[in-house]
């Protein structure tokens, strides 16, 4: 994934390291083994982009852009997600179809959107 922004192209990852780095950031105790936790970062923060959470879309582009270069800083994304003529449904459009097709996202979203789909099937 890439975007241009103003007039720089920054290239988005969403590889086996994205998926480490994401899962890192918040873990979950594991039932019946003590002192075990669990990573799992990466699907927190694409609900989050499936609820439509700008502050978990930017960290997550971040975490995307880690080791490319140019670098995207918090204040660039700021200012491009602030910016009137960026279109931010697009933007998160454009992002779930990379964790989408991504080999080390794709299992995630799609479990996902299985269990939100029961869940709707429920109500």
């Amino acid at each position: 994934m890439e975007l241009t922004i103003n007039g720089q192209v920054y290239q988005f990852n969403f590889g086996m390291g994205f998926m480490r780095e994401m899962n890192k950031k918040v873990s979950m105790p594991v039932d019946g083994v003590k002192d075990a936790k669990k990573n799992i970062g990466l699907r927190y923060a694409v609900a989050g982009i499936m609820d439509g959470d700008v502050e978990a879309l930017e960290d997550l582009l971040l975490v995307a852009n880690k080791g490319q270069n140019p670098r995207a800083t918090t204040e660039i994304l700021d200012e491009y997600i602030d910016d009137s003529d960026t279109d931010i449904d697009q933007l998160f459009e454009d992002t779930m179809g990379f964790l989408k097709n991504a080999n080390a996202t794709k299992k995630c979203v799609q479990n996902l959107e299985k269990t939100i789909e029961e869940e709707k099937a429920k109500k």
